[in-house]
């Protein structure tokens, strides 16, 4: 079992393309298995969470409704005044059912720095709702903002102060923080053609803190997915933590996810921001749980990986670790990209040194590669080994069109400049 979750991160480093990624599996008692796979320095790294984070909101709120700070269905209005969406109930934020928008009005949150609460508010007057109240399931970020700034209100902190001397400092999550430690790993995004890595900025996101915001590092998360199983009942009535359970939506309670797996229902949090994605899911009847923490924007689904590394899912045949590029050759600059054989949409990725061309309607097949010799570009499996992939370019330097072996390749379906398409389909590309 231990080898199967190993190549569970390992498959999901080099099809996702993941610059490092970090997991474990845990029960009541500690951490059953841990692993690494890339280039990061291991386990002990910290990474930013994501909406992990809107869990221990969740958790401050009800710890606040079970001390007579608030009630669930108090309306936004009777704590923040005449803002946007005043006539919310605290229990449909918690669950995503109020109808606001997902999003903050103005630019990218999670890739800015924030303002006050004042400015946020003033920006999100209540035009933006997509549904009534309770409607339907609507995932929404803003409403995690207010919900903070309810807490510092009836509290008189702070929800970032709240948060670390409520939950963290009680329960020793010392690495976990609302800025990165020096040793954080950056957060990356990797160019979709060229696996160019582009590092993402690591902001403070003000007022949406409570939506986003937090670091973490797997033996934190560990404790809280024991929390989350109900470790803590001196924290947590254990009744109150079972209501954030029961299901308000299929697949959301209160600030929880709920997902089916082999063993029963796990309760959790995937997380994302840019250069990140997380995800933390526990059994609540049996503790054993999962986490997954890596540095990129996209390139897996975490809370399926996490999935995997409970059950102990794996494939056969690991592929090659992935390398970030640190330049594409000369050869090939300006054809990693899309491209169309006939009406057929064809990508091509230079991708650990090689160039892999897809056929984007035939997914999960193996792509046709190539690898430079002597400055050609020859198939070394699929469909065109053997053969030469030939630029030509136009008068001006640029690139015309593509052929190998009779097969043209354009930018835009049967270009009228370039030859008429030819050549037999491959195995994974369907001839128009």
């Amino acid at each position: 079992m231990t080898e199967r979750r190993q190549v569970c991160l390992d498959v999901a480093q080099a099809q996702g393309r993941l610059t490092s990624v970090v997991g474990a599996v845990f029960d009541r008692y500690g951490v059953v298995w841990a692993g690494a796979s890339g280039t990061g320095p291991g386990v002990a790294a910290q990474y930013r969470i994501g909406s992990i984070t809107k869990t221990l909101t969740a958790v401050l709120v009800m710890q606040a409704r079970d001390a007579g700070l608030l009630r669930l269905d108090d309306r936004v209005g009777q704590h923040l005044g005449a803002v946007g969406y005043a006539e919310a109930t605290l229990r449909e934020l918690l669950s995503h059912t109020s109808g606001m928008q997902s999003e903050p009005v103005g630019p990218w949150w999670e890739r800015s720095r924030g303002g006050d609460f004042d400015a946020l508010a003033w920006a999100n007057d209540g035009r933006g709702r997509v549904a009534g109240p309770g409607e339907f399931y609507h995932y929404s970020n803003l409403g995690y903002a207010l919900l903070g700034e309810v807490l510092a209100r009836v509290t008189g902190r702070p929800w970032r102060t709240l948060v670390h001397d409520v939950i963290l400092a009680p329960l020793g999550m010392t690495r976990t923080s609302y800025l990165p430690r020096p040793t954080a790993q950056p957060g990356w995004s990797v160019d979709h053609f060229t696996g160019i890595r582009t590092q993402e900025p690591l902001t403070s996101t003000g007022a949406m803190a409570p939506a986003g915001q937090l670091w973490s590092t797997i033996d934190d998360l560990v404790l809280w997915g024991q929390f989350l199983a109900g470790s803590r009942p001196d924290l947590l009535d254990p009744s109150t933590l079972h209501e954030m359970t029961v299901p308000v939506t299929e697949g959301y309670g209160l600030g929880l996810r709920l997902t089916a797996n082999a063993g029963g229902i796990l309760v959790g949090h995937g997380g994302s921001m840019p250069g990140f994605l997380a995800a933390l899911f526990v059994d609540p009847g049996s503790g054993i749980g999962a986490t997954v923490l890596t540095n990129a924007t996209t390139g897996i689904d975490p809370e399926r990986l996490a999935m995997d590394l409970i059950d102990g899912d794996f494939i056969d045949e690991v592929p090659e670790p992935w390398l970030p590029t640190v330049v594409v050759p000369p050869e090939v600059a300006g054809l990693p990209g899309l491209w169309f054989w006939g009406n057929t949409a064809i990508e091509m990725r230079w991708h650990n040194g090689g160039l892999d061309l897809r056929g984007l309607a035939t997914p999960g097949r193996d792509p046709d590669r190539f690898t430079l010799r002597e400055g050609q570009l020859v198939g070394v499996s699929g469909y065109h080994r053997g053969e030469t992939m030939h630029v030509h370019r136009r008068a001006d330097g640029g690139i015309g069109h593509l052929e190998c072996a009779t097969f043209v390749y354009t930018r835009t379906p049967y270009d009228p400049d370039a030859p008429i398409p030819g050549g037999h389909p491959g195995p994974g590309i369907t001839r128009p």
